[in-house]
């Protein structure tokens, strides 16, 4: 990639189209997505405050954005030096600005460069990829894109590690690379590779001023059953949590490499044990770990990803950064509001553009929460709660150029119980679909569809959640090699019911 000039670094506003292909490198697949679009947001300046805001008073509105996606500095290493030497594009092969650009021409207005580690990586990171990415953030302002790794988490499997946008950030990276990413170290040192320096590190960076945030990726792919599980287990997320709440917040839902398929893969790269409908079985069963977390009051959230390393038309198991899937956020457009949105929970996701808002509200009482939030009622006269489900469809064809169609939404709700028994229980007995509908059961208002369901005689605190689909599967079933095109599914995160 060509080294811009100080006065280019500053001056990104002016780069045409061409020239933003030329830096990026990728002409013939740029042709082949077509037009860059824009994505409706606000204007994003460098330190990530938007002029024009639109939404509510708090100029809160729902972002799609990718907070796992991989550049060429995801490499190789040569082991035959000493110490090991990085070898740019080993693993995945597009620019930090690749990325940006189509991360915009798909929809997205946030997303985050997620590198594996290796030896000596936090270097790699500090001294070759950071640079790369302050000049992709000059160049494509329009999507805030946000500093952090693939963290090598000691005991897991791998985590995002998002870092604040702030001065220090890429020396925050470098700190906490460097201390903690099990594969940093060179020679290998097995201590690093223990939980309890899981938790060393979450308590490390519960305590920083600036908190980063840390989501586990593709939980269950290396388990080799239903609840069965691998490197991740449900004991580890909860002693993880219990160290840092408000780090530590949750997993994908929808795992990335989702279009494995396309090139006779497994989806999701989850070649022991089968994603459901493009979701991980944490969070697809119902009643299993994802609602067994929820039971016990935990804020613990769900995302999407595309796990981008090569995309699948040069015979990799990827889409581009929201090309298929997508994790909303409901925030304003700047760097700390998204990441107070993924810290609390205002979240949904989707698969192939079958919708593009989605809010779950619950009232009681004359009180109202939205997903992530909490609304508090007396157990007087047995309340009843109203939930109520808005949703906009696409309105044109996504980017298989279909129109999708919702055909059910589901709402779910389960008891909050408190601790579970044991740090590894995985199921909650009370979680259940309470509600099914159909186009029938919904009415438009604007662009949106409503759907209204009233929870009577509510007695104690519980969750509610929704999802929805383009299928007529009562529940997901076990993916096969089936287009994930074919295959659409959306999730929201809980709203809460307390109840004194």
């Amino acid at each position: 990639m060509p080294v811009l000039s100080e006065s280019e670094e500053q001056d990104g506003s002016r780069f045409s189209r061409r020239q933003l292909v030329k830096y990026a490198g990728v002409g013939a697949t740029l042709a082949a997505a077509g037009p860059i679009v824009g994505s409706g947001a606000a204007w994003a300046h460098e330190d990530g405050k938007s002029e024009g805001k639109r939404g509510d008073s708090r100029g809160r509105v729902w972002r799609a954005g990718d907070h796992h996606v991989h550049s060429e500095y995801s490499g190789d290493w040569d082991t035959s030096a000493n110490p090991p030497k990085f070898v740019k594009g080993g693993d995945a092969v597009y620019p930090i600005v690749t990325n940006a650009i189509m991360a915009k021409n798909f929809g997205l207005t946030w997303a985050m460069c997620t590198d594996h580690g290796g030896p000596n990586h936090a270097k790699v990171n500090l001294e070759q990829a950071y640079p790369d990415l302050l000049r992709s953030r000059r160049l494509v302002p329009e999507v805030l894109q946000f500093w952090g790794m693939e963290f090598d988490a000691p005991a897991l499997d791998h985590h995002t590690l998002m870092i604040p946008r702030h001065d220090g950030e890429a020396q925050m990276l470098h700190d906490l690379e460097s201390r903690f990413a099990k594969l940093d170290a060179f020679p290998r040192d097995p201590a690093r590779d223990t939980e309890a320096k899981m938790v060393e590190f979450l308590k490390y960076a519960k305590d920083l001023r600036q908190k980063p945030l840390v989501i586990a990726h593709h939980a269950s792919r290396s388990a080799t059953g239903l609840g069965v599980w691998g490197q991740d287990t449900p004991r580890e997320f909860r002693n993880g949590n219990n160290a840092a709440p408000d780090v530590y917040v949750g997993f994908e839902g929808a795992p990335g490499h989702q279009a494995a398929p396309l090139n006779g893969g497994a989806r999701g790269s989850y070649g022991s044990h089968p994603t459901y409908g493009g979701f991980d079985q944490m969070t697809a069963r119902v009643g299993g770990l994802w609602d067994s977390l929820l039971g016990e009051g935990r804020r613990w959230w769900i995302t999407a990803t595309s796990d981008s390393h090569v995309h699948w038309t040069r015979g990799g198991s990827d889409f581009w950064p929201g090309e298929y899937s997508k994790t909303y956020v409901l925030a304003r457009q700047d760097y700390a509001d998204i990441m107070d949105a993924l810290r609390n929970g205002r979240i949904f996701v989707t698969t192939g553009d079958l919708i593009t808002n989605l809010d779950v509200t619950a009232r009681g009482q004359g009180k109202r929460a939205g997903v992530g939030e909490t609304v508090t009622v007396s157990r007087r006269n047995r309340t009843d709660v109203e939930i109520e489900i808005r949703f906009r469809p696409l309105s044109g064809p996504n980017h298989n150029g279909d129109r999708p169609q919702v055909r059910r939404v589901d709402l779910i709700t389960g008891q909050i119980t408190g601790p579970a028994a044991g740090l590894d229980a995985d199921t909650n007995p009370t979680t259940e679909v309470v509600a099914r509908f159909g186009p029938n059961d919904w009415h438009k208002q604007g662009k949106d569809y409503v759907i209204k369901h009233t929870l009577r005689g509510v007695e104690s605190d519980l969750y509610a959640r929704v999802r929805g689909t383009s299928t007529d599967e009562a529940e997901p079933l076990a993916d096969g090699k089936e287009s994930p095109w074919e295959d659409l599914w959306f999730y929201s995160n809980p709203v809460f019911v307390h109840v004194r």
